[in-house]
């Protein structure tokens, strides 16, 4: 409609304006209409600055418009007296479009304080960097961090120089548990970072979140499962000591409590106390044998890692096992790949946890048919991963959280030891050991060691 008026009326100017010229053409070079054509030459031109201001008059007000969006100007006003009635549909769009502008932007405004007031009730600190501009904190992240008001990464990274450089050694994307030491107390904090892309341009978004309070509940809560297997333990064994060495106290008096003589003692007596020495001898040598494996847990050596071709080194573990497997007709399965991957981690503990983890397997393949157990590692993005799974009894789900507890044990022979060194041997190289399992399937104990491969 806009545009329909506007080319009537540039038309019907445009031809008043050749009716004019002709006309102005037609009495030329008469003297006796010398101030007509004066007239009609002023009006000519009268005629050619309103055509030029009736067009430029849009474009005028077009300018304005976008003006006022490029430079968030809503200020600006188009509800002004129009040329002609042409513009004023132009001119009270223009100005709905400003206003429904205002609009989004005062909501998206209020959306922003909205998520910096939710942001900042979060307790888990949230940053979000732009290059090297904050463009979002939360008093949660500046209290962990030990920042106050600061905007530029720069900055923080020259007032805390080693956090910085443990949350950059992350890059894009990671997550990792870090020390963070200030004038208040050392915290552990967990640091995750996320890359984001908005409109072409990365947004790095890091989260941290203090877990002193986690780690120290989770520390008791293994220190009250040690303690109740320890008191366990030392009970089965000091109880019967306790109550034999009051047996052959009795035994060795009389009904008014005093010593018995060497004549009044019988053969019978005499074998009742050898029975005694002997238990009380052998549940004595059951607790050093439990105290000799707490100190195993205690005094595992630290990792001395080399590069490992894992082919060869699942081919030892295979000789070490093959005269036990072979007389329990266990068969091993060993799958590496890539066939040629190599790892650096320590092959004497590694070696160890896996003994454990496949002795462990051949007790569980026990009245088993088809009895199986497979070894199997592949790596991926610094990352080895070795499993081992057999097709046993598997593990009641009541025990998966308990398997690695210090001296837990579901074999009567076994000390309960295996497991929590395996683990144990795991953290020491920066990984993990965990498992899964189905009744009556089997089971699989995953090894992750971010080991360097080549």
């Amino acid at each position: 409609m806009i545009y329909q008026r506007f080319t009537w009326l540039t038309v019907l100017r445009v031809l008043l304006l050749v009716a004019n010229v002709l006309l102005l053409t037609w009495i030329f070079g008469d003297d006796r209409l010398f101030f007509n054509q004066i007239i009609v030459f002023l009006v000519l031109v009268l005629q050619v600055v309103e055509l030029i201001r009736f067009v430029n008059h849009t474009n005028r007000e077009l300018s304005r418009f976008f003006l006022a969006i490029k430079y968030n100007d809503f200020s600006v006003t188009f509800k002004r007296t129009p040329l002609g009635s042409s513009f004023s549909e132009l001119q009270n769009s223009m100005a709905e479009i400003i206003d429904a502008y205002k609009q989004v932007k005062i909501e998206k405004e209020a959306q922003y304080h909205f998520l910096q007031l939710l942001v900042s009730q979060l307790a888990v600190g949230v940053v979000s960097l732009q290059r090297d501009e904050v463009s979002l904190i939360n008093s949660t992240a500046e209290r962990l961090m030990g920042i106050q008001g600061l905007k530029n990464w720069k900055l923080i990274r020259q007032l805390h120089p080693a956090l910085v450089q443990e949350i950059e050694s992350l890059g894009d994307a990671g997550r990792k548990v870090i020390e963070v030491r200030s004038d208040a107390g050392n915290k552990i904090v967990s640091v995750d970072v996320t890359t984001l892309v908005i409109l072409n341009q990365p947004h790095k978004l890091i989260t941290l979140q203090d877990i002193n309070s986690e780690i120290e509940q989770k520390e008791i809560e293994a220190w009250h499962k040690l303690i109740r297997i320890l008191t366990h333990e030392i009970m089965n064994s000091v109880t019967p000591i306790a109550s034999l060495t009051e047996t052959m106290q009795t035994m060795l008096k009389d009904k008014e409590g005093r010593q018995k003589s060497l004549h009044d003692i019988d053969e019978e007596t005499v074998g009742d106390i050898l029975f005694s020495l002997a238990t009380i001898h052998k549940r004595s040598d059951g607790l050093l044998d439990f105290v000799e494996n707490y100190r195993k847990l205690t005094r595992v050596p630290k990792p001395a890692p080399e590069q490992v071709n894992l082919h060869v080194f699942f081919s030892t573990i295979e000789k070490l096992m093959q005269q036990t497997l072979v007389r329990d007709n266990i068969a091993l399965t060993i799958l590496v790949e890539p066939s040629d991957l190599n790892a650096t981690f320590d092959p004497t503990l590694i070696e160890q946890v896996l003994i454990n983890l496949i002795t462990n397997s051949r007790h569980a393949l026990e009245n088993r048919p088809d009895k199986r157990i497979e070894l199997k590692a592949h790596a991926k993005d610094n990352t080895l991963r070795i499993e081992v799974t057999d097709n046993g009894k598997g593990i009641p789900e009541k025990e998966l959280q308990e398997i690695f507890v210090p001296f837990f044990s579901t074999k009567k022979e076994g000390s309960g030891i295996g497991l929590s060194l395996s683990k144990q041997i795991a953290s020491l190289h920066g990984g993990t050991l965990k498992v899964s399992s189905i009744p009556n399937q089997g089971a699989t104990f995953y090894l992750q060691l971010p080991a360097k491969r080549n």
